[in-house]
């Protein structure tokens, strides 16, 4: 469940409440790994938000290191979650501190037996195998406007951008794609997330739009441009969906309500 960032968290609370009962409403027992943040009351921000809201438990898994990322008191934290959220923050400091640790093993482990995963703005770059990092903003798509990095590989083949619309991330989105067009570009605008269940549907919910990029008939000439120049491209399909509207990663095509 990546979402774009600055969800709302004091009136409807849209994309958290979704969050909470794919958890399990009531009997959701949520970890929330703040890592990404650089701000302490991060996590605890989120624990008052989820137990206002109802649930069972909601417990902040700090990880400052490579070793708590191994260590016992992290995993258990996690082992028995239903629901497990990543603040927004700074992606590579999830990479660097979690990726390759037990800790990144056992989330992935969770997801593939049922636990709902959401990641909030860098959380939610990081949820993909191929993450998007250190990039530049602007509608034209030119080399080198942003790297890319690997992720906790919960979603394959695809590339995820956060703060989309607002920060004008289009052109990078486009940039990466034509990197790689064997990739799905998925640009998420703030307040809105996209819901990937197991059979590769993805759902959008929450105020505004998920903008898709499918790359398989793109031709570019980014092999030949050299330093930051721009990038040509042609037959990139382009899919901008609003909250309730389904999408199938497989065929990548919109799916009729």
């Amino acid at each position: 469940m990546p979402i774009g960032g600055a969800e709302d968290k004091l009136d409807d609370k849209v994309i958290l409440s979704e969050f909470v009962a794919l958890a399990g409403g009531q009997d959701a027992r949520i970890a929330i790994v703040p890592t990404a943040s650089s701000i302490e009351s991060a996590g605890l921000r989120y624990k008052a938000i989820f137990l206002s809201m109802g649930v069972e438990s909601a417990e902040v898994v700090y990880i400052g290191s490579r070793e708590d990322a191994n260590g016992r008191e992290s995993l258990d934290l996690v082992e028995n979650a239903t629901g497990i959220f990543l603040t927004g923050g700074n992606q590579m400091r999830l990479s660097a501190i979690i990726g390759g640790t037990r800790f990144e093993e056992l989330v992935r482990k969770r997801n593939s037996e049922g636990a709902v995963v959401a990641g909030t703005s860098a959380g939610a770059s990081i949820l993909s195998a191929h993450m998007v990092a250190l990039g530049s903003s602007g509608a034209t798509p030119k080399l080198r406007m942003a790297q890319m990095f690997a992720g906790f590989g919960l979603i394959n083949n695809v590339i995820i951008d956060q703060h989309f619309r607002q920060r004008d991330r289009i052109g990078r989105l486009l940039s990466l794609v034509a990197s790689n067009p064997g990739l799905l570009g998925i640009g998420i605008d703030e307040d809105t997330a996209a819901i990937i269940d197991s059979d590769n549907t993805l759902r959008v919910i929450g105020r505004h739009s998920v903008t898709l990029v499918d790359g398989s008939h793109m031709k570019s000439d980014i092999f030949q441009v050299k330093r930051y120049g721009e990038i040509t491209i042609s037959d990139a399909r382009l899919h901008v969906l609003g909250s309730g509207r389904k999408f199938d990663m497989t065929s990548r095509a919109m799916l009729d309500d």
